[in-house]
């Protein structure tokens, strides 16, 4: 089975390669340390600080694993791509029919953090920009319902 390729900035790839780091080297040999101190204490049935621990494991386990995968399949995109059309890395101005201007970064989908205008190229308003111009509308089918977005700059 062929995985999903990971876009990522350069930025991303890195902060991703810093946390596993942080995981594997410091996360990881707290929880085996909380894992052997709980089994000190008792047998391991019953034990809630145990289970605790045992489920602080698998998360972290889970994250590494994660990572791991998504660096395996990256492919880095272009932070300030030159382009007269939205891709991966572009810096996106649009309005709304109310006249509002929001900005958007395009990532991939593990660097979105709509709050900080990175939107994924996954999510419905990153798909509708995709391969549009300044000057473009654009129709985005989203959960929540449609509406208008104008592309009014791009970087």
């Amino acid at each position: 089975m062929t995985e999903k390729r990971v876009y990522l900035t350069g930025q991303g790839k890195r902060k991703l390669e810093d946390e596993l780091e942080h995981l594997v080297a410091v996360r990881r040999p707290q929880v085996a340390e909380r894992i052997r101190r709980a089994k000190e204490f008792t047998d391991t049935v019953d034990n809630a600080e145990y289970d605790d621990a045992k489920n602080e494991q698998a998360f972290v386990e889970g994250r590494i694993q994660d990572i791991e995968r998504a660096l395996a399949h990256a492919l880095i995109i272009d932070d300030h791509p030159q382009a007269d059309v939205v891709r991966l890395g572009a810096r996106v101005t649009v309005v709304d029919v109310e006249g509002e201007r929001q900005v958007y970064t395009i990532v991939g989908s593990v660097e979105a953090d709509p709050k900080q205008g990175r939107i994924s190229n996954e999510s419905p308003v990153g798909r509708a920009l995709l391969g549009r111009r300044v000057g473009d509308s654009v129709s985005v089918v989203a959960p929540g319902g449609s509406f208008e977005l104008a592309i009014v700059a791009l970087e």
